[in-house]
């Protein structure tokens, strides 16, 4: 596997960023770590980062690069800071930049699949909630999106969250009330047509968004939208991530 550090020009930022990304390759002589390798483009995992994090966390705080070796997956992993995969009110286009952008970025850096059963989306936290926004606002690009412990009900959280920072940072990012817009996910479930991606969820018992994730699966529910909702005993911290990843990777329809 081979992983790299890339800093580049974002222009729909006007700013520099970074990204963080594995990319398959073959390396029988490696002690634990045979990889793969193909002639064909590799299918690409997007994978978000939390609210605390960058686009190393993943790297650092789990076995992402072994997980992703064993299966041949390139995995990309952006930088949006504190932005929640959104397009501020009062700062930068984060989301035109994750959705338009970083795309077309990859795939003029880098040798990847751009088809959509090869096309992928996931994230932790502030990540889960920017990725099944990405899949349910274009459906059409991904054959499946995973939430693990995501913020999924932003419109609850503005609303109802008990920590101010977090009801301020909503605010200052969104700049009005996120119910009834395209940025709440119950919402855009209301709205979804028949052809989404699969979709995973993810989400510890102890964990300070459960809620949402339970308001999330009864969404779902209700409109009759496919879902994979798993919970089970975890916290919001990097040991259930680091297990979870692996579910979402055993779960993508990965063509072998």
């Amino acid at each position: 596997m081979a992983l790299l550090r890339v800093d580049f020009s974002a222009e729909t930022l006007a700013l520099g960023t970074s990204m963080t990304v594995l990319l398959p390759q073959r390396a029988s002589t490696q002690i634990g770590l045979t990889g793969h390798d193909t002639d064909a483009p590799p299918p690409v995992l997007y994978l978000l980062h939390g609210l605390t994090d960058d686009d190393t966390a993943w790297t650092r705080y789990t076995s992402i690069e072994r997980y992703a070796a064993e299966r041949g997956i390139a995995v990309v992993m952006p930088q949006v800071h504190r932005s929640f995969y959104a397009d501020e009110t009062y700062g930068s286009r984060f989301y035109t930049f994750l959705s338009e952008e970083l795309p077309a970025v990859v795939s003029s850096f880098f040798r990847v699949s751009t088809r959509r059963e090869d096309t992928f989306v996931a994230g932790l936290s502030m990540g889960g909630y920017g990725a099944f926004k990405w899949a349910l606002r274009e459906p059409g690009r991904f054959a499946a999106a995973a939430s693990l412990s995501g913020a999924l009900d932003l419109a609850g959280m503005q609303q109802h969250d008990d920590r101010p920072h977090i009801v301020e940072l909503i605010g200052r990012v969104f700049g009005r009330p996120v119910a009834g817009t395209d940025d709440d996910l119950l919402h855009l479930l209301a709205g979804a047509g028949p052809d989404l991606p699969r979709l995973l969820l993810r989400c510890g018992t102890e964990d300070h968004l459960l809620a949402g994730n339970e308001r999330f699966v009864a969404a779902c529910r209700e409109h009759d939208v496919d879902l994979d909702a798993g919970f089970g005993p975890g916290a919001h911290e990097w040991g259930y991530w680091d297990t979870q990843i692996q579910t979402v990777l055993d779960w993508l329809p990965l063509k072998n």
